[in-house]
């Protein structure tokens, strides 16, 4: 409770390239949602629109909005769109051509036309600088100051919106860059400069310039964005202070998100993964896969022993991804902390063709928000994967969201007809292969988070959320011989919910390049004593006591010679052998789980550390149960709806979440609500558990 004694609520946005999902949670449970088309290029403008027009619908005050947390798609937009700001880039002479040079990479090996993107900063933007860091981080060339001064004038003369600094070394000792950095703050105010000893102090030359280059990138238009987010926040009364999601599954606040971007690059698809994970470690549903499909792209990740596996390094910018982690190669590195995350173009909105060969394709292209798909009268004229589900009578015919959005099944039909005559195929053959190979896209992103990891599918169970996870649920627990497939309530605004459930996290990383067996016990406990300490004085400053404070390490760890690395938790800040030996046993069991063996007489190297301080609420993040007023009081109906051609149209039980209140019911079965639908098949039964999820299984 406020001191005026009313309720407080705590505000979640989530935007995605199709839809903007909104969500104010009340300390009682109470839970308030709001689902509305994005608005491009502007996205601010719809969750001003969305929020206040809930503030008003539900009579709760701008003033009893006590947090409000954001996951953004902005980033990713940007580079993924090259809408970015133009960069300039400060290196070490001799190292000018790094981001050309790269790795040799490819996401398609026999493809002779691929190529990789152009580099987000041009060649004739890219500046060396005279100084020089041996590798134990002792200067052997200062910086060249007299340089510097003609450097900044060409980028005054140029300009470019932002300035990356990335020199050789820097990462074990960020003297050089330091010096760089105050000279071009002083000599070009306000313009945002982002150093790589600040930003990634970590070995690998290219991955450290590539991500400060990204960083320096999309600086300007997040802090430009956040600007105006706040604004328009702060028109409607809404005055407390804006967190932001990270990749990592911490919230951050709003200022040091606009100073370091590059760690909310996956924030959206992050949050659907941290409000899955703090559920079902909540309510004990054991080992998950979750599968988020919006209206532009469809996301897996995996939680095992409650926890989300974090990746060390992704990709961004390139061709849409192909959901295997182990093609890399076609977009821009990005050393950022990361929920392990599989994406594929394959939403609501992916578009379906004839590719060159005369085949059927759908996606990545999206109809996006606008004009969106053609059942949305909104202009689309190339039919989708939500055109092919209201024609197989999955999706309502009337309307989605509760009614907001009409469709126009006519218009969807006739051009699924145009489609299918062009392949050979039915109407309803063709939107049935449509949904088919959307699935086929969805599974290549759960394999690639599970197989591709060492890991069996149907080991798990499937947690669907998203606007369209359950309409494809259970076809893909089927094909994944999964069991179970469990649809939160809110499932089609969950990410924006799951915002609600993460702590404020910041992470402190430094280089720390030592063979395991060789590590000087009292410098590594200085050394992480020193990261805590800042990792304090982070959350001091968000108002953190002691007793709010949570402090962890990770170590990046890996066998010698290798590439890549395995994130280990270390068992105590103080090492000393017995921390160093379960760091060893931790690893080799986290390898074997990976790649499906360990070399226990290889020499493991430690490279870098990163130390989190979490922030901890004093009130539970995840309520005991969730109230919606978003409740279907609906009659039940009846609609065919085509389930293959095995199958065909079956006579199928139209109903809502409620309608599942007196025990198990037998597909088939549509399942309707104000954000998401259903769909539960032939062979599979549903119920609701105590907290109100949907628990689909499959018959025996």
């Amino acid at each position: 409770m406020s001191l005026d004694g009313k309720p407080q609520y705590r505000l979640g946005v989530d935007i995605g390239g199709t839809f903007t999902d909104i969500v104010l949670l009340g300390e009682d449970g109470a839970i308030h949602t709001r689902k509305l088309l994005s608005s491009p290029p502007d996205y601010s403008e719809a969750i001003e629109i969305g929020v206040a027009a809930l503030l008003a619908e539900t009579g709760i005050a701008a003033a009893q909005v006590s947090e409000f947390a954001h996951g953004t798609t902005i980033v990713t937009n940007s580079i993924i769109e090259r809408k970015g700001s133009p960069v300039a880039l400060l290196t070490t002479r001799g190292f000018r051509d790094v981001l050309e040079l790269g790795r040799y990479r490819t996401p398609r090996l026999y493809d002779q036309s691929f190529r990789r993107p152009e580099p987000l900063a041009e060649r004739r933007l890219r500046f060396e600088v005279t100084e020089r860091m041996d590798a134990e981080g002792k200067v052997l060339v200062p910086v060249a100051i007299a340089e510097l001064e003609d450097i900044a004038a060409k980028i005054e003369a140029s300009g470019v919106a932002s300035v990356a600094i990335c020199f050789i070394n820097a990462y074990v000792n960020g003297e050089n860059e330091a010096t760089a950095l105050r000279f071009l703050e002083a000599r070009l105010p306000g313009l945002p400069i982002s150093a790589s000893s600040q930003l990634l102090p970590q070995i690998q030359e290219y991955e450290r310039t590539s991500t400060t280059v990204v960083n320096a990138y999309v600086r300007p238009i997040a802090q430009r964005y956040l600007d105006a987010l706040a604004a328009r926040m702060r028109r409607i009364g809404i005055t407390c202070d804006l967190m932001i999601m990270q990749s990592s599954g911490g919230g951050v606040p709003a200022a040091v998100a606009a100073k370091n971007p590059v760690t909310i690059i996956e924030s959206g698809p992050a949050a659907g993964v941290v409000g899955a994970q703090r559920l079902t470690a909540a309510l004990g549903l054991g080992d998950v896969m979750v599968v988020d499909v919006g209206g532009t792209t469809a996301k897996a990740s995996i939680i095992e022993d409650g926890q989300f596996t974090i990746a060390t390094e992704a990709e961004v910018g390139g061709p849409a991804a192909m959901g295997h982690r182990l093609m890399k190669g076609g977009g821009y590195a990005v050393q950022a902390p990361t929920i392990d995350i599989a994406e594929v173009g394959a939403g609501g909105g992916s578009i379906a063709q004839v590719d060159l060969a005369g085949g059927l394709q759908v996606g990545p292209r999206s109809a996006g928000a606008m004009p969106g798909p053609i059942c949305y009268d909104q202009g689309g004229e190339l039919p989708t994967v939500t055109d092919a589900n209201l024609v197989l009578g999955y999706l309502s015919p009337k309307a989605l969201v509760g009614g907001d959005l009409a469709l126009n099944k006519p218009k969807a039909e006739a051009a699924i007809a145009v489609l299918g005559e062009r392949i050979g195929l039915s109407p309803v053959d063709t939107a049935y292969g449509i949904h088919l190979i959307a699935n086929s896209n969805m599974m290549r992103a759960l394999n690639g988070v599970s197989s591709e990891r060492g890991r069996d599918p149907s080991q798990f169970r499937l947690f669907a959320i998203g606007g369209n996870g359950s309409v494809h649920g259970t076809k893909l627990a089927d094909d994944l011989r999964m069991d179970t497939v469990i649809v939160p309530p809110v499932a089609g605004v969950f990410s924006a919910l799951g915002l609600l459930f993460a702590d404020v996290e910041h992470q402190v990383i430094r280089a720390f390049y030592r063979n395991l067996i060789e590590v000087d016990h009292a410098a590594m406990t200085a050394q992480l004593g020193a990261m805590a300490e800042e990792a304090r004085r982070l959350l001091d400053s968000g108002g953190y006591g002691p007793d709010a404070q949570e402090i962890l390490c990770v170590a990046e760890v890996r066998y010698f010679g290798q590439m890549t690395t395995l994130p280990i938790t270390l068992t105590s800040l103080a090492i000393d052998d017995a921390v160093l030996q379960k760091c060893a046993a931790d690893f080799a069991r986290a390898h074997e789980a990976t790649y499906g063996y360990s070399s226990p007489t290889e020499r493991l190297q430690f490279v870098a550390l990163k130390v989190l301080g979490r922030g901890l609420s004093a009130k539970p993040r995840v309520p005991r149960a969730l109230s919606s007023d978003r409740r279907s009081t609906a009659e039940e109906s009846r609609r065919p709806v085509y389930f293959g051609p095995e199958l065909g149209w079956l006579d199928t039980l139209v109903t809502s979440r409620d309608g599942l209140a007196t025990g198990p019911r037998r597909g088939p079965m549509i399942i309707e609500e104000y954000d998401s639908t259903s769909v539960v098949r032939p062979g599979w039964t549903a119920e609701l558990d105590a907290w109100s999820n949907i628990v689909m299984r499959r018959s025996a």
